[in-house]
């Protein structure tokens, strides 16, 4: 990650606030009770918390701190997404809603800071402009003054092991490094997208999900390299910010790692929105000049085709380099820093967390992932990264929302299952929103009814899936589900739908005879 934004209000105040240039870095304490490495989601768990227990908490950082969630991942897309969706609805309009009663549609919203721009390409600069100034609203949550306040000794510079139990900082050139003695310390250093090895495909001149958020004005046309759930995200929002968009993929659907029935779901909206899907095809080689791009694609279909940027999204690779990881003794592979169970590396006084591990690469997972370190690194904690109940999801629209075991890991794992599916045109929600598309599904146990996953898509499924992650992680049955009490009409009463479906299910002929006969004794 670069240090460098567009210059603008929004950004320098951005740069003031999480890398600010008259920054005087502290005298090292004579050790740490922890050192952190790297300022991202987990980094700034790590030493905001031990912090708050009373710790001796150092925290190194060589560019922004937030890390991609902040500057480059969660908060500039979710607003890029706002508003590619509010311009979606204008361009759509409410053809179902009539202020005059003659047909003419309700007018629509038309503030451009809202992201609701009556044409998206035209008020791209808007919307960018909205989203930077979110970007720097959020940041003095992650800002260096805050964790100095918390009590954290904040470095910014590189940090290097010179050794098992010492961080090396070198904040510039020109000064010595600093030595920074520790008896705990958590690698939390992230991830970087990757650019895989096409033929004439610069780093210097595409984009990535890091450097998309630098653009001012919309392009023309739009190459998206990769299907996966970043991939769809940015090529839906650019879609329907007024960019052509053609998605490039070697899978034979998005979101490669969803099943069929439910990447149909996106993969039709992508397409109904106008993006072209060129599925099963691989970017052989590409050229870039002055006035774009020129890709040669095989496979499915194949073709040349002309862009004005291209924005790769082919997965992201782990930030291992330059740590010194050999002098601490901490091991390392493709997937990032090898560690237990318990988040410990090969040297037992370092851990890791985030997306440099590799596990699950979420903002929230490297927030659970910095709470097991600081139970485990300085309280003698048992906690285990297989215990945690994760759930994910995908803002595409419509959602992909995830918790516990999807279909194909409960056949793979062996136990027997129940998969239980309930389409979104069955609630009275979706039905009155005018909008349902989408499913639910629920995982159980075959033999105790116990919830073992679930599935939700749908707008906002990344909010219904909360109950389900809930309900997980109490060690919930279906049929407990059937006891909520939730408000009228809203698409959560999937859930008691599931848990009503499962206590019927148990109502078995002799159980519902028994009963009746009871009932006529009664009479």
């Amino acid at each position: 990650m670069n240090t460098a934004f567009p210059v603008g209000p929004h950004d320098e105040r951005l740069v003031s606030l999480v890398h600010p240039s008259d920054w005087v870095n502290p005298k090292p304490a004579d050790r740490y009770n922890l050192v952190v490495i790297g300022g991202g989601t987990a980094g700034l768990v790590s030493a905001m918390g031990a912090a708050g227990l009373g710790a001796r908490v150092a925290l190194v950082e060589a560019n922004l701190l937030g890390g991609d969630c902040l500057n480059t991942g969660c908060v500039p897309s979710k607003a890029l997404i706002a508003a590619a969706s509010r311009a979606a609805g204008v361009r759509r309009g409410s053809g179902w809603v009539s202020d005059a009663g003659d047909g003419s549609t309700a007018d629509a919203p038309r503030d451009p800071a809202a992201g609701a721009p009556a044409d998206p390409a035209s008020d791209f600069p808007a919307v960018m402009e909205r989203m930077r100034e979110i970007r720097a609203s959020i940041a003095p949550h992650d800002s260096a003054q805050r964790l100095r306040d918390a009590g954290v000794d904040v470095f910014l510079g590189r940090g290097q092991f010179a050794g098992p139990n010492v961080l090396e900082v070198t904040a510039s050139e020109a000064a010595g490094p600093a030595r920074l003695h520790f008896a705990k310390a958590v690698i939390c250093t992230g991830a970087r997208p990757v650019i895989p090895p096409v033929d004439g495909l610069s780093p210097e001149h595409c984009l990535t999900s890091e450097s998309v958020f630098d653009l001012t004005t919309c392009p023309g046309t739009l190459a998206v390299i990769g299907a996966g759930p970043i991939g769809c995200e940015l090529a839906q929002s650019f879609q329907r910010l007024g960019s052509q968009v053609t998605v490039v993929s070697l899978d034979d659907q998005v979101l490669p790692r969803e099943d069929l029935e439910v990447a149909k779901f996106v993969g039709g909206q992508l397409r109904d929105d106008g993006v072209d899907l060129r599925l099963g095809c691989r970017l052989e080689s590409a050229s870039h000049s002055s006035d774009g791009w020129s890709l040669r694609i095989e496979g499915a279909q194949p073709g040349h085709l002309s862009f004005d940027h291209v924005l790769v999204a082919t997965g992201r690779t782990p930030n291992v380099e330059g740590l010194g990881l050999d002098r601490a003794g901490v091991e390392f592979g493709p997937d990032g820093i090898e560690v237990d169970d318990f988040l410990r590396t090969a040297n037992g006084d370092i851990y890791a967390a985030g997306d440099v591990v590799g596990t699950w690469q979420f903002t929230h997972a490297a927030d659970a992932m910095a709470r097991l370190v600081i139970q485990n690194a300085l309280f003698f904690g048992r906690k285990r990264l297989g215990s945690l109940t994760m759930s994910w999801c995908t803002y595409t629209d419509p959602e992909v929302a995830h918790v516990g075991l999807t279909p194909h890991e409960a056949s793979a794992s062996g136990t027997a299952v129940r998969i239980s599916e309930i389409p979104m045109d069955r609630m009275d929600r979706a039905r009155t929103d005018g909008d349902t598309r989408g499913l639910a599904r629920l995982i159980t146990d075959a033999s105790s009814g116990r919830i073992l996953g679930a599935t939700v898509v749908a707008p906002h499924a990344g909010d219904l899936i909360a109950t389900a992650a809930l309900a997980i992680s109490q060690g919930a049955a279906a049929t407990d589900l059937a006891s909520l009490i939730l408000p009228y009409p809203t698409r959560g009463e999937v859930w008691k739908r599931f848990g009503d479906e499962a206590n019927r299910e148990r109502l078995k002929p002799w159980v519902k005879a028994s009963l009746e006969r009871v009932l006529r004794w009664r009479r």
